[in-house]
């Protein structure tokens, strides 16, 4: 086995996406692209991918504009992708669309910085 883990075919890839719609397969990596309402926003959104990547041991490559991020993921010690791809992006997307629900005491933002 490869040291990042089992690398997964493009099919196995593109049945592992269905469960991450929003994500696709391009350039050998896992890809998302998330819309921000700005520049502020996109640094909070990109210090919170930052911060969960880290937290996981797995590092994504990010693209910055200014109210867009574009997250690429692929393990570079096995050279293709692997479980960990997949978690990391779930985690992504659980952190960066995380909204209270209607029974918290939290109030959330007044409209959505990051789609």
């Amino acid at each position: 086995m490869s040291q990042g883990g089992r690398v997964y075919s493009e099919a196995e890839i593109v049945e592992q996406l269905s469960g991450l719609p929003e994500w696709n397969y391009r350039d050998g990596a896992i890809r998302r692209s998330f819309t921000t309402t700005g520049w502020p926003a996109t640094m909070l959104a990109a210090n919170a991918i930052a911060f969960a990547c880290e937290a996981a041991g797995h590092h994504a490559d990010l693209q910055l504009g200014w109210s867009r991020i574009e997250v690429a993921l692929h393990t570079h010690s096995a050279g293709g992708i692997t479980e960990k791809d997949f978690e990391t992006a779930a985690l992504i997307e659980r952190t960066l669309l995380w909204r209270p629900d209607s029974e918290s005491s939290l109030d959330g933002p007044p409209k959505p910085f990051v789609w």
